[in-house]
């Protein structure tokens, strides 16, 4: 088996430095998390690049909610693209469904041409996972050039769809690289590697900080009702765990 490879989910250039420096491999670079990851500012993914020597794939996703986007937000998402891989990144992490919840296969293929014609690596998220047929849909990734798959298996963490993964790596990780997310820590990475055969994984190992200008006398900013005056950030020392854990598998 390949040795593993750790990537982590970041949110700002604190993160991928943070990340970077505690032993991650390759960094996943968004905004706004509490939302599943967003398109990132030019600034973070520069900085980024400047200052941590490991891949930095970056989130094109315009909004929350689903992925079946309108055309005026299918063309911003083409032009985020590319101002990323000018200024960069090592690959582009999209997703498009139809209506259906089906792979939108010709905004796919756009998607993917555009990264390759920058010999960067295209990576369909998680919106894979709202796919009912995960197995039409990878192998019409395949066919379509997709680099690597973000998934937990149609789950809604990678232990719960571990045996799914299996499956996925079994039968189509020769011709793409299935990339387990959702729920990976210390406590189950090496499990999930020894078991599914699968050998990179993604994690935010996220903490919060607390920053108590979010609220006012009558306003309320928290995005999280549980941690009030507080955002999400990567954790150096679950990182660390993490990364240990994954090296040494």
């Amino acid at each position: 088996m390949m040795k593993p490879m750790l990537e982590i989910c970041c949110g700002s250039f604190s993160d991928v430095k943070t990340a970077y420096e505690n032993g991650a491999d390759r960094v996943e670079l968004n905004s706004a998390l509490y939302m599943g990851g967003l398109t990132p500012t030019l600034a973070n993914l520069i900085y980024a690049k400047e200052n941590c020597n490991i891949p930095v794939v970056a989130m094109v996703r315009p909004r929350g909610g689903g992925f079946c986007y309108s055309d005026e937000e299918y063309d911003t998402m083409l032009m985020d693209a590319k101002i990323l891989l000018e200024h960069g990144a090592d690959g582009i992490a999209f997703g498009f469904l139809t209506e259906e919840k089906m792979l939108d296969k010709k905004r796919t293929k756009e998607m993917i041409e555009l990264i390759h014609e920058y010999g960067k690596e295209a990576v369909f998220h998680r919106a894979f996972d709202c796919i009912d047929n995960q197995d039409s849909a990878a192998e019409k990734l395949i066919r379509l050039g997709a680099d690597r798959i973000l998934t937990s298996g149609g789950a809604v963490n990678v232990w719960d769809g571990r045996k799914q993964l299996k499956h996925l790596q079994n039968q189509y990780g020769k011709d793409i690289t299935i990339l387990a997310g959702s729920g990976v820590n210390d406590t189950n990475a090496r499990a999930l590697i020894e078991y599914t055969g699968i050998t990179q994984v993604h994690s935010s190992c996220g903490s919060w900080k607390c920053d108590v200008t979010a609220a006012g006398n009558a306003v309320d900013f928290s995005y999280d009702e549980a941690m009030k005056n507080c955002y999400q950030c990567a954790d150096a020392g679950k990182v660390r765990k993490l990364a240990e854990e994954v090296s040494g598998v």
